[in-house]
Parts: C-alpha cells; sequence; structure tokens
C-alpha cells in the first residue's frame, strides 16, 4: 500500500498538480461554432479577429477552451443539422457566425443554451431577440445592416455611371427573406430610373452562370448582395465582374481588396472581435438575455482605384473624399 501511495503521489508531482486535486480538476468549456464558411476559413481575418476577442475575454483555444468546429459550406441546409449536433453535445455557448442564417437554426435548435450571433441585420425582426438593449432570451450578439444597404450601393453605382440604365444583381435564392429584399431593391431603382436583371447563384458553377447570363443581357452596372456565400466565393465574384468589364459595388471591403472596384458596409472582423468577448463573458457567466446587441457605429465606404484605372473609369472628386479607404 506504501508503494502504491508513492508511486501516485511522484506521478501527480510530476503532473505539477497535487493529487487531491488532480482528480479534481473541472473539463474545458466547449464552444459551438457554427458557420456558413468552409474550413478553409480557419486561417483568415474574421476567425483571427474571433480568436482576439476571446484571449481578450481571458480564453485561448486548446488552453482553458474548447471549440466545436460546423462548416456548413456554403450550404444553408446543413445548418439546421449541425446546430442540432452541437445542441446534444450540450456545449457552453453556440456561436453562429454568418449572419441570420446560421443564427436563426441556431435559435431554432435550442431555447436554453446561450447563443452569440455574427452580423445579424435585423435580430429583432427574425425573432431572435426582444430588443438590442434588452435581447431578453438566449441569444445576443453583433448586428450590422446587410441587405439594407443595398439601396445605397445601388445610389453608388448611379454616382459612379450615371448615364448606365441596366444593373446588373447578384443574388443567393437560398438566403431567407432573398425576396422581399429583392422588392425593397427595385423600389430604390425605380426611383433612380433603372432596371435591374437578376442573376441568381446557389452554388460556385452557378456563379459563373449567373455572370454569364448577365453578360448576354448587356448590364451596364453590378450590384453584389450581401450574402455570406458570396463573401466565401468572393476571389470567384471578384473575377467574374472583372470579366464584365463594369463597374461593381460590393457589401465588404474584403470584395475590394480582392479587386473590386468599391463596397459600402460594416467591418465585419470589427464584428466578429466583439463576438469572441462576448463568448467570453457568457462562459463567465453572464446571460445574453442582459448583453445589449452591439451596432456598428460606422460603415466603410472603400474604393479600389486601381480597379477604377483597369476600367477606364474617373471617380468623381466627392466620392473619393467621402471614401474611408482609397487603395491607389
Amino acid at each position: 500500500m506504501r508503494r502504491f501511495a508513492l508511486v501516485s503521489l511522484i506521478a501527480a508531482v510530476a503532473l505539477n498538480l497535487p493529487l487531491p486535486l488532480r482528480a479534481q480538476q473541472p473539463a474545458m468549456p466547449v464552444i459551438g461554432f457554427l458557420t456558413t464558411a468552409s474550413a478553409s476559413a480557419r486561417s483568415g481575418d474574421q476567425l483571427a479577429a474571433f480568436h482576439l476577442g476571446l484571449q481578450e475575454a481571458g480564453y485561448v483555444e486548446n488552453r482553458n477552451v474548447l471549440i466545436e468546429y460546423r462548416w456548413a459550406e456554403d450550404d444553408y441546409s446543413r445548418l439546421p443539422v449541425f446546430a442540432a449536433e452541437l445542441t446534444r453535445l450540450r456545449v457552453a455557448v453556440i456561436v453562429a457566425a454568418g449572419g441570420h442564417v446560421s443564427a436563426l437554426a441556431a435559435h431554432k435548435a435550442t431555447k436554453d443554451i446561450p447563443i452569440v450571433f455574427t452580423t445579424v441585420t435585423d435580430p429583432v425582426k427574425e425573432g431572435l431577440v426582444v430588443s438590442l438593449n434588452k435581447p431578453g432570451g438566449n441569444a445576443t450578439g453583433t448586428a450590422g445592416l446587410t441587405s439594407e444597404l443595398d439601396p445605397k450601393r445601388l445610389e453608388l453605382l448611379h454616382e459612379v455611371k450615371p448615364t448606365a440604365k441596366l444593373v446588373g444583381v447578384l443574388v443567393n435564392p437560398n438566403r431567407p427573406g432573398v425576396d422581399s429584399e429583392s422588392r425593397e431593391l427595385q423600389a430604390a431603382a425605380d426611383k433612380l430610373n433603372l432596371k435591374l436583371e437578376f442573376g441568381k447563384a446557389t452554388t460556385e458553377r452557378e456563379i459563373d452562370t449567373a455572370f454569364a447570363t448577365l453578360a448576354s443581357q448587356r448590364v451596364e452596372t453590378l450590384l453584389v448582395t450581401a450574402d455570406p456565400f458570396f463573401n466565401n466565393r468572393r476571389a470567384q465574384v471578384v473575377l467574374n465582374a472583372a470579366s464584365l468589364s463594369i463597374p461593381a459595388v460590393y457589401q465588404w471591403r474584403e470584395f475590394v481588396l480582392a479587386g473590386g472596384l468599391m463596397s459600402y458596409g460594416a467591418n465585419l472582423p470589427a464584428g466578429f472581435h466583439e463576438c469572441g468577448i462576448y463568448v467570453g463573458k457568457v462562459l463567465k457567466g453572464a446571460k445574453p438575455a442582459d448583453l445589449p446587441v452591439l451596432q456598428p457605429s460606422t460603415y466603410e465606404f472603400v474604393i479600389n482605384l486601381k480597379t477604377a484605372k483597369t476600367l477606364g473609369l474617373e471617380i468623381p472628386a466627392k466620392l473619393i473624399a467621402l471614401a474611408d479607404e482609397v487603395i491607389e
């Protein structure tokens, strides 16, 4: 018996923990990360921003917290299945990344497990929270106008090329609410005396097909609507837009960094950073019901003058003056 006790004591010392405490060590909390993106986004700036926020809150993956990732690979139909999986795992909190499509899937799967969502346009309208200041349920996170800014993006296109009358619009018909958003965009186009030609895409191959259709219709400018699917495929989208040799506007600056002409929208990494901080607060005991939904204080207008030069465009001086960032 003495020999057994000595061996146990030596093993405990080797692990740098007292023997009684070793048996009492609690398991690390587990975060469920539900996203529309593909696993390739693991090295992206949005996930890096999330980890930075999490670290600022006192948590580092594989050190004192674990993360169960579920990548939908741009297939929105997989989100409810993955949300149910994370619920069965009884994770401590679910991060719903990728707008309202992932947030709604998580919210439908559980009303008990805390949910922190990112960049949901109108969480009150979607039924995710009672109000922005007092969410009142098991969900909170970051909001940010996305599709609501499409009329403004349409105005920017009109400023860049006022003679253009036919605007191509790239949409994902699988995005919830896309029909009402398209009607609102059409109403904005009517005010500017513009005609819209919609190109629809739900897969990588359909993106190419949609652009071929828009090209055959001889659209003169292009608006790419706000959708996680297009953001996850932005290199392909920007390349196709370049093939049309027409001005194009996007929802986020990442498109402009990839060679797009201009963008107007919230800063996505900033939203993911705030999400990481909120997740840390939840892990420490805060309730989503008591954490106000965070909203962007500013929206970025970014212009790529190199792309403008390639297109033979002269960007109006007043737009350059309004831009938050100009790539030269």
